[in-house]
């Protein structure tokens, strides 16, 4: 039978931080001392992507590990910022960005591959773990407790065969320690260079053994805080960029040195301001006192857009970081009952708070801001200049009402306050039957209770009835007397900072909703690492049910019906599935010319749904060992993702669209032939010329679910090759091919793709996408769009991902080096699956950069560390090749450059205990793409906090 393998060895280099990861020892080599004499003894280990013990670190499929210690070597006071910056995850959900939704602020959700959340399965232990979203299975990776990390490992391809549903991109599972002993206390500081904001974080863990060493109890408390970091805080954030036309054209053409639109800063909006604006003999707006002003638009102007000039800066209401706080309380504890089984269990509660600040409510030509000519408030220059107006012809038309765009910033900015709550139980028992099976039965169950306070919410009922205002016995009152007499207070808008604080308190209020996530899960498996012997060594088996029961159920404000808050529709639903599972190793080859060791791996999982049935995942691979040298390994894998709750359950709630007519005269002419596009906006009724600037603002929408989902099906292959040379002690070299498919993905059509499909359809407008839309009869704006989900895109990623490290001994001390990078080859969006010639291609564009890298540096001497690290993201274009075909050149910023941030820390170690760590992050203060403030998809994988202090002190007895 084939000896251990050299390769063990090999884990220990090809890890991100470079350290390598102590062997987990298992139930098996303390209850098979009797078969010791018979038998060599070997290192065996658990890994992600297999339920099997393995001889040596031979990972079946590709696995990217980091440490516990790595995660927090910078100054983030969050493990989810930190798992963020790896390659393989998208930042799609970061502090900087969550606050994009409702409900979503100071969530960190993973996204590996960039291909959705949904589609990551977030586990701990290897089991799962209660969602902390609404209606999804998505995992707040914060609320793991950071100080009991012992590393996370993410593996790439579908692992539903081993794992379940959700793991169609792959699986990032977090390994905690097991036996914790001693006290370990640690605090961080952490301060901005060029702003007020900070970061603080404070953990204590203590554990200790008692039975003799046959139990182990533990807890710990972890809390982490940061301030509201704003965009008018910075220098870099600060200024108002805008896409103007550019006014040296002298012809339509395509040369990308000549573009349509310039990128400008101090540009933006003219025709609405937190004063107020309207347009009567020109752009007009307030002074504080009422009186009336003249909007400067200066010299360079497109539509309502101006440089230069009196333009409202949006980036006044960009929240760059949350307010966020953080309290994490778990414990844990196991009794090893004899030699053969433990009893364990382990029991949190973490709280989350988080405060996203945003736009107020505003009006941007919104008929409830008309207000009359005997306004109470009103200024004799506006009552003069509304009496004096004109019609085209020059003909006296005097107004007895006027539109107002504004701001309503002096109300008071939108903020939403979220809470969550989680409390997850697990208690299990483990051990040996039957001598050499190893099994684990355990019941789980999770709780996520969610608030969401949505604050300074206006009232749309009390806002129209304060605005018409009246003066009687020169006091300003309300018009409308029912109105006064429940309590109404006459609102003054000429002008920024006159309301007051009694209309202010009687327009707003504040809506109330809350959300219940459930999750229980009853499960166990017998893994026998050694069932039977072959010419080529031991056959390991593994198999295992599971059940599980998400619910989770959403309860809207009664409130918010009327206000500006959107009306969401309540979601309630809830599912389970029972599963089979089986996984088997045969090795079918040993100790043969270029064929160290041979081994096939197979698994399936049978599932059954109360939502969509049967389903069944399978997955198998080949692990080649050439030599002491030369490992590969490949996989092919067939996995699902049942639809979840919300996708299934969602009712329809209001959503806002950023779309264009393409029935505009600007629009209409943007195919190659536009005679159908043009026949079929005549056959909506709209006129020829039709060109209201309308669709600059947002539109109405709905959205929900779709109870008839099916199951998203995904194919994986994967192809590596681990190579440790033995000429180079400590050098480890691995690369992995990967390939992700996924069809009948659930996804919605797009607001532009059902406005496009109406008005670009051969068959006519008695089609399916025109029929999502409503326009009204007189203005033919749109004024609705319905979107639901559909099992209807399909996705394609590839890519190659490198880790090489390299660890030796220097000047005395221990260097330890390590990259590793991500080349994507591919990442696809087919909008409509049947329709495989149209794409998006998005490798290259933002978010998707081809190339990303972390490369670190660590250096210990004596009772010194010093460690720096780089991340690097190639440059991307912000249009895909598909838009760029139908025009060459939309703007004067086409890309972000290639992207280099350096992080650096140094630490001391005092023989009592104690280490103290000094760090700085973006030590060189590299900025955010030119214009971008880092809080959109774009732009979200860039630092906008600056260069960033930060120092630790930790204590371990």
């Amino acid at each position: 039978m084939q000896a251990n393998s050299h390769l063990a060895k090999a884990i220990r280099f090809a890890l991100i931080s470079g350290v390598a990861v102590s062997a987990a020892t298992t139930f098996n080599t303390v209850a098979a001392e009797d078969a010791a004499n018979t038998a060599p003894t070997v290192e065996r280990i658990s890994v992600t992507g297999s339920r099997i013990i393995r001889e040596g670190a031979v990972a079946p499929t590709p696995v990217t590990v980091i440490t516990g210690d790595e995660l927090l070597s910078t100054g983030v006071t969050n493990i989810g910022e930190a798992l963020n910056q790896l390659p393989a995850l998208g930042n799609t959900y970061s502090l900087a960005n969550s606050g994009r939704f409702i409900g979503t602020s100071g969530l960190n959700l993973l996204d590996l591959r960039s291909m959705g959340t949904a589609r990551t399965l977030v586990l701990v232990d290897g089991k799962r773990h209660v969602s902390s979203s609404a209606g999804t299975s998505s995992v707040d990776v914060n609320t793991i407790p950071s100080v009991w990390i012992d590393r996370v490992e993410v593996i790439t391809g579908g692992a539903s065969a081993i794992y379940g549903a959700d793991a169609v991109t792959g699986v990032v599972n977090f390994i905690l320690k097991k036996d914790i002993n001693g006290l370990d206390v640690s605090a961080t500081k952490g301060w901005a260079d060029d702003s007020g904001h900070n970061k603080d974080r404070f953990s204590l863990s203590y554990g200790s053994d008692f039975a003799q060493g046959d139990g182990n109890v533990a807890f710990a408390v972890e809390y982490s805080a940061q301030e509201q970091l704003r965009a008018f805080d910075r220098d870099q954030t600060s200024t108002a960029f805008s896409s103007l036309a550019n006014k040296n054209r002298t012809e339509d053409n395509n040369d990308p040195s000549d573009p349509d639109k310039i990128w400008t800063p101090n540009a933006g909006h003219y025709t609405i301001s937190n004063a107020g604006t309207f347009n009567l003999d020109g752009w007009k707006s307030f002074n504080p006192d009422g009186s009336l002003s003249d909007v400067y638009s200066g010299q360079n102007v497109d539509g309502i857009r101006c440089a230069n000039c009196d333009v409202t800066n949006l980036n006044q209401f960009v929240e760059l970081q949350p307010e966020f706080e953080r309290y994490n309380i778990n414990f844990k504890a196991n009794y090893q009952l004899n030699d053969n089984h433990n009893v364990y269990f382990e029991a949190k509660y973490v709280n989350s708070q988080s405060t996203d600040e945003g736009q107020p409510a505003f009006f941007f030509g919104n008929p409830v801001n008309d207000i009359k000519i005997d306004n109470a408030f009103i200024n004799p220059e506006l009552v003069a200049l509304m009496k004096a107006n004109k019609d085209s012809d020059g003909n006296s038309a005097p107004l007895d009402t006027l539109n107002i765009r504004r701001f309503m910033a002096d109300l008071g900015a939108r903020i939403e306050d979220d809470t969550r709550e989680t409390q997850r139980y697990v208690i299990g028992l483990e051990g040996i039957v039957f001598q050499d099976w190893d099994y684990d039965a355990y019941a789980i169950y999770g709780q996520t209770d969610l608030e969401r306070v949505n604050k300074n919410n206006l009232i749309y009922d009390n806002y129209t009835n304060a605005l018409d205002s009246v003066l009687e016995n020169g006091i300003a009152v309300c018009r409308d007397q029912s109105a006064r007499d429940a309590g109404c207070v006459p609102v003054n808008i000429f002008g920024f900072g006159a309301p007051s604080q009694d209309a202010i308190n009687y327009i707003n209020t504040a809506s109330t909703g809350t959300s219940i996530i459930k999750q229980t899960v009853l499960g166990g498996s017998l893994t026998n690492s050694s069932l039977f012997e072959l010419p080529a060594g031991y056959a390991g088996f593994s198999t295992g049910v599971e059940y599980r029961k998400e619910e989770s159920e959403i309860f809207e404000p009664s409130n918010a019906a009327g206000t500006f808050f959107n009306a969401l529709g309540e979601d309630k639903g809830d599912f389970d599935v029972s599963e089979i599972f089986a996984e088997i190793t045969l090795p079918l080859l040993a100790d043969l010319p270029m064929v160290r060791q041979l081994d096939l791996d197979l698994a399936i999982r049978f599932a059954d749904y109360s939502t969509i049935g049967n389903a069944t995942t399978w997955k198998t691979g080949l692990s080649w060992e050439v030599d002491d040298q030369i490992r590969v390994r490949t996989t092919y894998s067939e996995a699902i993702r049942a639809p979840n709750i919300s996708e299934l359950y969602g009712a329809a709630s209001q959503t806002f669209f950023s779309v264009d007519d393409s029935c505009r005269v600007k629009n209409l002419n943007d195919l190659a032939d536009p005679t159908q596009r043009q026949a079929n906006c005549a056959a909506l009724g709209i006129p020829a010329g039709f060109d209201a600037d309308y669709d600059d603002k947002t539109l109405e929408g709905l959205s929900g679910g779709n109870r008839e989902l099916q199951a998203e099906e995904s194919k994986s292959f994967t192809l590596g090759i681990v190579y440790q040379p033995d000429f180079i002690d400590g050098l480890s070299i691995t690369t992995d091919y990967w390939n992700i498919e996924i069809e009948n993905a659930i996804s919605a059509v797009g607001a532009q793709d059902i406005i496009d499909r109406c008005v670009d359809s051969k068959s006519g407008v008695n089609n399916e996408y025109c029929s999502l839309i409503t326009r009204d009869s007189t203005s033919h704006e749109i004024t609705q769009i319905r979107q639901f989900s559909l099992n209807i895109a399909s996705l394609e990623a590839a890519g190659i991902d490198f880790d090489i490290g390299y660890n030796f001994e220097a000047f005395s001390g221990d260097v330890r080096t390590n990259l590793i990078a991500t080349r994507l080859l591919k990442r696809k969006d087919f909008s409509f699956q049947d329709e495989p010639d149209t794409f998006e291609e998005l490798a290259g564009t933002a978010g998707y950069a081809e190339w990303q890298a972390n490369w670190s540096l660590s250096y210990s001497i004596d009772s010194w560390d010093v460690s720096w690290r780089t991340r690097y993201v190639e440059g991307v274009s912000l249009y895909t090749d598909k838009e760029l075909a139908l025009n060459a050149n939309p703007n004067s910023n086409m890309e972000f450059g290639d992207y280099f941030i350096n992080d650096m820390a140094v630490a001391y170690n005092f023989d009592s205990g104690i280490r103290l760590k000094f760090g700085i992050d973006n030590v060189f203060n590299r900025e955010l793409p030119y214009g971008y403030t880092g809080t959109d998809t774009d732009s979200s994988a860039y630092d906008n906090v600056g260069r960033f202090f930060h120092t630790t002190a930790t204590y371990k007895f």
